[in-house]
């Protein structure tokens, strides 16, 4: 807890072994002088969202290309800055939380960047916050290890670039709070890192790097460039020292890809396409804009279907053109000990990444170490000699906003295997999520926190649309509740003792059966689950 002139600044999470190297007096302060500069503009964009996506889905407003942003279109002449150090070759890029054992193997992997993720693969208990910041501490000084089944394991001669992703700008930490309130999640990931391992990191010849969740509007990456700024003349680095990689994972961030560039353009590095996080954000939406916009099973909605293919070849396009890179979605499977499953699996894998490779992407996301020698191998056939195809400019690409909006050409179907799963996903990962897991391991593939939104929303967007199943049987919420129950009976057989599944079960009735769609994270379980479970 710490007084100063203007403020009251007090950490309410609990004590843990070493807190007090990365919770230092300092560091919380620079935090606070982040939060204190942008607390406002922050509520007030937040504000500004709810208000578009009412506007939206009433039919007041049409969702498109900006007309007043038309001049940033339109010219040809700005280009981003040139790629940082570390970041000129990103062919594969592994996903996972910051837990010690992740931090070791993910920068051991062979794959050229580590996406060290706060947000949607951590569970956000204090300890994971903190302990996360104290792992990737320790990794930059290259003083971290780990033990398994008596084989020690350190980080090698060749480690994958950093990039850290911080928590969305709609999320709060409560552990943390000036004058009572809590500080933006944000701005406490990102300053906690910034402020221990900036200067560190451009001694050792890299740099600063941030992947940037949850965006939906060009102003929200504006507070971003700001907060750049402010951060870098505090700590007295050059402007642009930090960049940052924009993930595309709403609908209405794929309507100002240029936008979001022009804002970070001193700063940026690149696109991603967040590919889950991208439909659910679809879902969520236009989820009562009737027939046209409800999406099949989701195992149904692969990134051929028209519009994510639309979103995926601008992304492309918008990147090369500004001379930043273009990232590909998550490969998501897990290697399993089934040599036919295996085998198959990573032909899908393959073929995945093969698609990106020819349309153009820079490189491409896997969650798993045992997926980067495919990854690879799909780019180096593409890029040869080159670090990246920043050259393809994709002139060939044109795409509209129907094209962006057309849900309806995705076809496919609702059926009860996918209704039933997005059930039982969903309460598999919302458990071991609230026992402090945010990265789970479910039928073969990681599942992170986008997981749970999808499956809660489609099961939502089902019900509120008096869709059918395949077999003409009507989705009501008495229909999802029974099978609720016999899906969590199910769950439970196979999970044991010591499992959440009951607060995973009301979070699931919270955000899946009733009038509104709030996110899992804002729920009642959730709220407890922050407060008394704090230790992880």
């Amino acid at each position: 807890m710490a007084d100063t002139l203007n403020y009251r600044l007090e950490v309410t999470g609990p004590a843990g072994d070493r807190f007090d190297e990365i919770l230092t007096p300092a560091a919380l302060e620079f935090v606070a002088k982040l939060d204190n500069a942008f607390a406002g503009r922050r509520r007030e964009l937040l504000d500004a969202r709810r208000r578009r996506r009412d506007r939206i889905a009433s039919g007041e407003e049409k969702l498109g290309f900006l007309p007043e942003t038309r001049w940033i279109r339109g010219d040809d002449s700005w280009q981003v800055a040139a790629p940082a150090p570390g970041l000129e070759d990103r062919r594969v890029e592994i996903t996972g939380p910051t837990d010690r054992k992740m931090t070791v193997n993910a920068l051991n992997s062979g794959a050229k960047v580590w996406l060290a993720d706060f947000e949607d693969a951590t569970s956000p208990t204090w300890s994971n916050v903190v302990g996360g910041q104290l792992n990737l501490y320790d990794a930059i000084r290259r003083n971290i290890d780990f033990t398994d089944k008596g084989k020690r394991y350190a980080v090698g001669d060749d480690p994958a670039t950093i990039v850290a992703r911080p928590r969305g700008w709609h999320l709060v930490e409560k552990h943390l709070r000036i004058d009572g309130r809590p500080v933006s999640a944000s701005l406490v990931d990102f300053g906690l890192f910034f402020f221990h391992n900036a200067r560190r990191l451009v001694a050792k010849g890299s740099g600063p790097y941030f992947y940037l969740p949850k965006l939906e509007s060009h102003l929200e990456a504006r507070l971003w460039n700001d907060v750049f700024r402010l951060a870098q003349r505090e700590l007295g680095l050059p402007r642009g020292t930090i960049r940052a990689t924009v993930l595309i994972e709403t609908i209405t961030a794929a309507f100002e890809m240029d936008e979001i560039l022009y804002e970070l353009r001193e700063h940026a590095a690149g696109l991603n396409a967040g590919r889950w996080d991208y439909i659910f954000s679809l879902i969520k939406t236009f989820g009562t804009a009737g027939q046209d916009y409800v999406l099949p099973d989701r195992a149904q909605v692969t990134m051929t279907v028209p519009f994510m293919r639309a979103y995926t070849e601008l992304l492309v396009r918008t990147c090369h053109k500004r001379g930043a890179h273009a990232i590909g979605g998550m490969a998501a499977f897990i290697p399993s000990r089934d040599p036919e499953a295996n085998a198959t699996a990573l032909e899908k894998v393959r073929q995945d990444k093969e698609r990106e490779a020819g349309d153009g992407f820079d490189g491409s996301w896997v969650a798993h170490p045992g997926l980067v020698p495919v990854c690879r191998e799909v780019f180096d056939d593409v890029l040869g000699g080159w670090p990246n195809q920043l050259g393809r400019l994709r002139e060939d690409v044109e795409i509209t906003e129907e094209d962006l909006l057309n849900v309806a050409g995705a076809g496919g179907e609702v059926t009860e295997q996918g209704l039933r799963a997005n059930i039982n996903v969903a309460l598999r990962y919302v458990d071991a999520w609230l026992r402090g897991t945010g990265a789970a391991a479910i039928f073969d593939l990681m599942e992170d926190a986008a997981t749970a939104e999808i499956a809660r929303c489609q099961v939502w967007q089902w019900i509120r649309n008096g869709t059918k199943l395949d077999d003409g049987t009507l989705v009501t919420r008495e229909l999802v509740t029974e099978w609720l129950d016999e899906e969590l009976a199910s769950v439970r057989a196979d999970l044991g003792d010591g499992n959440r599944l009951a607060d995973a079960r009301e979070i699931f009735v919270e955000t899946a059966l009733g009038e509104k769609l709030p996110s899992f994270l804002t729920t009642g379980a959730y709220a407890r689950y922050l407060t008394n479970a704090t230790a992880g």
